[in-house]
Parts: C-alpha cells; sequence; structure tokens
C-alpha cells in the first residue's frame, strides 16, 4: 500500500500585520480591517481583548489607541515572495499556499537532515537567522493536517504517519474555515471535527453538497490518505509568445490575460479545476525561468495573470541584487507558458445551490423539479403573524409571490418568544402529558395544573415550564380558540413545546 504524501508547513502568524509593519514582532496595538471587521489583529492587541472577527468599533472599544489598517492581500503576497525564496535555497520545490503559509514535500529535507523533527527546527533556525522568529512548523500526512499541526502552541508538531485522524478529532470545526457550514454545525451541536466525521457521509453530500462532503472527508483525516492524482491533459497547456520581448511586469500580465482564460475554458470542457500550475517564462536569450504555484482550493484567470505577475517581480527583485560583474542582461520576457500541473474534479469545488449559487441557476434548479413533483411539489416559507407555530409559516408555490395573510410586525399577545422550537408539527402531533399516577394532567379556567407533569409521552419528565394561556377570537359566539401551553424536557433530552386543548393534550414542536 502507498504509504501518504507526508507534508512540511511553514506558517508565519500575523502575516497582513508582518507584511503592512514591517520587522519582526513585537508590534503596537494594529488590527487589519476588511468591510469593517477585523481580519488580524497583533499580539499587543490580543493583550486589551482585540479578536479577529470582531466589528471596527468593538475592537476600538476594548483599547482607543488602536492602530487600524486596510486589508491588502496584494501587499500581503508580494512581501511574502523574498521568504519563499530563502525557504527555496534551503528546500526546493516549496509552494506558496498563500500568503504566509508555504508547503513543501518533506521527504526530501527530513533525509538532509536525519528527520523530520531536525528538518522542521533546521528551517525556524534559517528563518529566525533571517529576521522571521515568529515561524511555526507543522509535519503530518497531508496539507491540510499538516497547516493545523502548524498552527499547534509549539514552534515544530509533528504528527507521525497514520495518526491525522486521532489530531484532528478534538479540533472546532472551525478550522475548515467555511464560516456558513460550520455556523450551522455548531448551531446543531457538531461542534468538533470528530463530530463532522462522525455523521454519514451520503447525508453530508444531500445537504451540503460536494463541497461539503470534501470538508467532510477532511475532517475524517482523508487528505492523509494516499491517492493516485489525476493526471492533467496535456492539452489543458497555453503559452503566448510575443514578437517584441516585453520587460515591464505589467505588460506581460496584461498580455497574458487572454491566455489565463484559455486555460479556464480548457479546464472547464474538460470539467476539472486546477490546483496547482507551473508557469514558464522564457526571455530573449532563450534562458527559461519556472516556478509552481499551488492555490487553497483552485485558480481562476485573475489568479494565474497575478501570479504571472509576482513571478516577474521576484526576477527582476534577483536579478537587482547581483553583482554587477556577474549579472546578465536581461532584455525582457519572450514567452509565457501556464501549464496545469494538478486538476481535481469540478463537482468538487462547486458551491451549494442555496446560498452561494447564482438567483439564474436557483430558478432554473428548483424549476425543474417542480415541474417532476408537480405545482405545490417546491414552496418557499414565509413569516406571518399569529399566536400559534403553524400560523407564523405561510408557504408559498415557487414562482408565485409570497404574501403573508397577517403582518409579523404587527403586536400578538400570547405569541411565543423566541427562540422558537426547530420543528413545527402541522397538524399538531396528539402526546399525552401524564402526572405521577399515569393520569392525564388537567388545568383549569385558571389556569392552574392538576398535578405536576411526570412523564410525557411515556418518558419520564426532567423539567417544565408553564402554564401561558392562549385566548383568540373571544367575541365568536363559541368563544373562540383557546388554550395553555407547556415547556417539557423529558429524560431524553428533547425539549417540547405542548398545549392542552379541551381534555387533551397536543405537541405544537420541538426544540433541537
Amino acid at each position: 500500500m502507498t504509504a501518504p504524501l507526508r507534508v512540511l508547513v511553514l506558517w508565519f502568524p500575523d502575516w497582513p500585520l508582518r507584511a503592512a509593519l514591517g520587522g519582526a514582532p513585537p508590534h503596537p496595538p494594529t488590527a487589519i480591517v476588511h468591510a469593517n471587521t477585523v481580519v488580524a489583529c497583533t499580539a499587543s492587541a490580543r493583550e486589551h481583548g482585540v479578536r479577529a472577527g470582531q466589528r471596527r468599533r468593538v475592537a476600538q472599544g476594548h483599547i482607543s489607541s488602536l492602530r487600524v489598517l486596510p486589508h491588502d492581500p496584494a501587499r500581503d503576497e508580494r512581501a511574502f515572495l523574498p521568504v519563499l525564496q530563502l525557504i527555496e535555497k534551503h528546500a526546493p520545490g516549496a509552494a506558496l499556499l498563500r500568503p504566509g503559509l508555504a508547503a513543501l514535500r518533506a521527504r526530501g529535507i527530513s533525509r538532509y537532515h536525519d528527520g523530520e523533527p531536525e528538518a522542521g527546527h533546521a528551517l525556524i533556525r534559517i528563518l529566525a537567522e533571517a529576521g522571521y522568529p515568529e515561524v511555526r512548523v507543522g509535519i503530518a500526512d497531508g496539507p491540510f493536517t499538516a497547516e493545523l499541526a502548524a498552527r499547534g502552541s509549539g514552534p515544530c508538531t509533528v504528527v507521525p504517519s497514520g495518526r491525522a485522524e486521532e489530531f484532528l478529532h478534538p479540533l472546532p470545526v472551525g478550522v475548515l474555515r467555511d464560516e456558513q457550514l460550520t455556523g450551522l454545525l455548531t448551531r446543531l451541536g457538531v461542534r468538533t471535527l470528530g463530530e463532522f466525521a462522525r455523521l454519514d457521509a451520503i447525508e453530508v453530500r444531500d445537504r451540503f453538497g460536494e463541497r461539503g462532503a470534501r470538508l467532510h472527508a477532511l475532517a475524517a483525516g482523508a487528505d492523509s490518505r494516499a491517492v493516485v492524482p489525476r493526471p492533467p491533459d496535456p492539452e489543458l497547456v497555453r503559452s503566448i509568445e510575443f514578437e517584441t520581448p516585453l520587460a515591464g511586469a505589467d505588460q506581460v500580465a496584461f498580455a497574458v490575460r487572454q491566455t489565463s482564460d484559455a486555460v479556464m475554458l480548457a479546464l472547464a470542457d474538460a470539467s476539472v479545476v486546477c490546483t496547482e500550475v507551473r508557469i514558464d517564462l522564457t526571455d530573449d536569450d532563450g534562458r527559461v525561468y519556472s516556478r509552481t504555484w499551488l492555490h487553497p482550493t483552485c485558480f481562476d484567470a485573475a489568479d494565474l495573470v497575478d501570479r504571472v505577475r509576482w513571478q516577474l517581480e521576484a526576477l527582476a527583485g534577483e536579478s537587482a541584487k547581483e553583482p554587477v560583474d556577474e549579472a546578465r542582461a536581461f532584455g525582457g520576457i519572450a514567452m509565457v507558458r501556464i501549464v496545469p500541473t494538478a486538476v481535481d474534479d469540478a463537482a468538487h469545488h462547486q458551491p451549494g445551490l442555496f446560498g452561494s449559487g447564482t438567483d439564474e441557476r436557483l430558478h432554473h434548479a428548483v424549476s425543474r423539479v417542480q415541474t417532476m413533483l408537480g405545482h405545490q411539489g417546491v414552496v418557499t416559507a414565509a413569516l406571518s403573524g399569529g399566536r400559534w407555530l403553524a400560523d407564523r409559516q405561510v408557504l408559498t408555490p415557487w414562482g408565485e409571490r409570497s404574501v403573508a395573510p397577517r403582518d409579523p410586525d404587527q403586536p400578538w399577545p400570547g405569541s411565543l418568544p423566541d427562540p422558537l422550537p426547530a420543528e413545527v408539527f402541522r397538524p399538531p402531533r396528539p402526546i399525552g402529558v401524564q402526572t405521577p399516577e399515569g393520569e392525564s394532567v388537567q388545568i383549569d379556567e385558571r389556569g392552574a395544573l392538576s398535578a405536576v407533569p411526570a412523564r410525557i409521552d411515556g418518558v419520564e419528565v426532567r423539567a417544565w415550564a408553564g402554564p401561558w394561556p392562549i385566548h383568540e377570537r373571544r367575541w365568536e359566539s363559541s368563544g373562540g380558540k383557546r388554550g395553555h401551553r407547556l415547556q417539557i424536557v423529558d429524560g431524553q433530552d428533547r425539549a417540547w413545546l405542548v398545549f392542552s386543548a379541551g381534555d387533551r393534550w397536543w405537541a405544537e414542536g420541538r426544540y433541537r
């Protein structure tokens, strides 16, 4: 059996701040802000309570002298290129995952240093001497696990081969870096990768699509299993030649836009996406400068253009540092060749239908389902006013305008406050609420219980609250609709919302 790929990841904490401020930590209290939200902050700012993800106003409320800088991803990547070049001098094959994060195959450098921990500590010493003492190293099976290992507590964390799933098990689902998915999982009570991995894979795919299935596989350690990579099709390679060599990075980047678009079209025709690309730059003397680039998800045309520009800027920087007597004349670039070196099935990178798909794509897909199931087969929900849970939900066939029959913004005395039950029974479900003697609990007109609820639906009651009266349409000759609500938690940790109407009990909803 083929062994999983051992990967060494180097992580530079708070890199956007390092790129913006320059120099090694410590830095004064500073935060990088994007869309009025903190995306990174210095250690001195964290000491005062500032955290990534906070609103700008909240962060400044913790420390009034906080310096705020705008987020500039291009600046972060430009600043990281010299670091990547330094790593490559001692460990060839280093690839940029994103600014502040680089990866390379651990096999070669670990053999040179007689072990993986020794290789990690050697790189830490080299980078510390170059002015990067904050670097951390993680070594594990696969880049996902290695990155999380690098974010551990020590300067160098090594996850033994075959132990990735055990290492990932206690980590929070937030490390998956998908806010929509992790937010939903947290609300469902799934808080660790181990709990997420235990969910049924088919159900996860049905609910969250291919991307959710991919993240579920990562949580289970699938990134650390040996796989046979799909070889790229040679027809995916695209190149452009210039009659007159171009010397400026912006000129070359502008010229390769159409080439990048051609690569994306070729990938789309093959139903794949590019996760690793090699860019070959040929100068007017025939010398070829190659660099391999990785992407955390997949490249688009703009990403390819940016990589060409960064590669040219790095090449120009290297030429400027060479001694005058050894410098070679750099007349310009005569050809650019873009070679996808690793591809993946496009289905694994498709966004979910609901929440991230375009309106046209969503409408087309749902309309097809409605054609198969009938006009009432697909409905949309809208919030309406009312005292009963079933009254507050209005279902309208897809494509029709949803109009609430009752204004939800009006006061509805007797309605249930938040949080509302996650599951609403339509119609209400008959249920039994019994006394310790096994008789049905009764409620009189004053709202007094005949006995303490002891069992619900045959299960022991652990806690209860209420009752709360509901009385509507009092003007009707029949006296309108009335009842009393109770909230009950049973011995199986299920929370129920029940009501009494006449001599019977009904389950109106259930909390999750």
